[in-house]
């Protein structure tokens, strides 16, 4: 059966599992790693920011690549800096993960912790507000949420009020104060009246807009050049990487097969991340919010390294890192690389930042 059916049958189903499904081909097909039998533990958010994880994970398609000799346990989080913990602490191997979390983990470790390894997504990070708010001077004294403090829409709220003339303190207080809340308690909370704003990926952004009579005070798009920046990207654990690279592998064969399925087919991969939202303990989304949020981002294997090097500068500026960070060496674009050029598509770059 095609890939695109499967999947498409999959978001009609009750909560499931790769292994459950059987979905695509038998689990040995293909290049499987050699390296006898190994765990790989992955994290991601129930995020539309997601998508090429969440169908990857819904659709069999990681544990196909992975085959027999690996087995696939997974996790979900709200936010990025709770998936570094679980990573420093040797519960995870691999995550999907914002940028910004992702450089901390690089630098609280001397460089040695984290590699990333491809992109995921571009796009897809709003402020949206209260209809009352048309500029950024009338956020002063409001109170305004970002999924967690230090993680990627943390620190663009953080850089934007900033650039803005706001004051802004990790510690709390300033002219707007930031409240690190989970995505999932955001609408409730903007409706009464709690909050008066939030930077927040999709689909939360979306369904303040279109459910909870919010408007957008910023797209981030507008803020960087060509509208191009990293949302999520693939990271795993150094160790496991140089201990197990059949296993990264293989896990990156199913990450672009999923990328590129969500590229080709957009409505498959949209019933099937709505069945997984749906799947996480949330709820699924109307049609009118999927397809606002799956507009708003792209689905992409290319880390967009230039993005990254500016989010390391904001996050010193936002006081969120304590210090600049030399990213040389935070790629390993490779294992990625490889498996584009044996399907005649072009190489991403790492910008000079890791190899590629």
């Amino acid at each position: 059966m095609h890939v695109s059916r499967r999947l498409a049958r999959l978001a009609v189903l009750p909560v499931v599992t790769a292994t459950a499904v059987g979905l695509l081909a038998p689990a040995g097909a293909g290049a499987a790693p050699k390296q006898g039998n190994v765990t790989l533990r992955l994290g991601y958010f129930p995020n539309v920011t997601h998508a090429s994880a969440i169908v990857g994970v819904e659709g069999g398609i990681f544990q196909q690549k992975l085959g027999n000799n690996v087995k696939l346990e997974t996790s979900t989080f709200n936010a990025g800096p709770q998936a570094v913990e679980a990573l420093n602490s040797g519960a995870l191997d691999a995550t999907y993960i914002g940028p910004n979390p992702a450089i901390n983990a690089y630098a609280q470790s001397g460089g040695e912790a984290i590699r990333i390894i491809s992109g995921a997504t571009s796009g897809g990070a709003f402020l949206v507000v209260k209809p009352s708010i048309k500029s950024a001077k009338d956020l002063k004294g409001k109170q305004v949420a970002s999924p967690q403090l230090g993680n990627t829409q943390d620190v663009a709220l953080r850089t934007w009020l900033t650039k803005q003339g706001l004051k802004n303190s990790v510690d709390g207080g300033g002219d707007v104060t930031i409240a690190p809340t989970a995505n999932a308690d955001v609408p409730n909370l903007f409706d009464s009246g709690q909050l008066d704003g939030a930077w927040v990926p999709e689909p939360t952004a979306s369904l303040l807009v279109l459910e909870h009579k919010g408007h957008v005070l910023v797209d981030e798009k507008d803020l960087w050049p060509q509208g191009q920046f990293v949302t999520t990207q693939l990271i795993v654990r150094t160790e496991f990487l140089q201990k197990y690279p059949d296993a990264v592998a293989a896990l990156l064969r199913g990450h672009v097969k999923a990328v590129q399925f969500a590229q080709s087919d957009p409505d498959g991969a949209k019933k099937a991340v709505n069945a997984a939202l749906d799947a996480a303990g949330g709820k699924s989304l109307k049609d009118p919010v999927l397809e606002r949020a799956w507009g708003e981002l792209t689905v992409t294997y290319d880390p967009i390294a230039s993005a990254l090097e500016q989010s390391a500068k904001n996050a010193v500026a936002a006081g969120t890192t304590p210090k600049q960070v030399d990213l040389k060496g935070i790629y390993d674009l490779r294992p990625l690389n490889a498996i584009l050029k044996k399907q005649n598509v072009e190489p991403v770059s790492a910008g000079g930042l890791g190899e590629e």
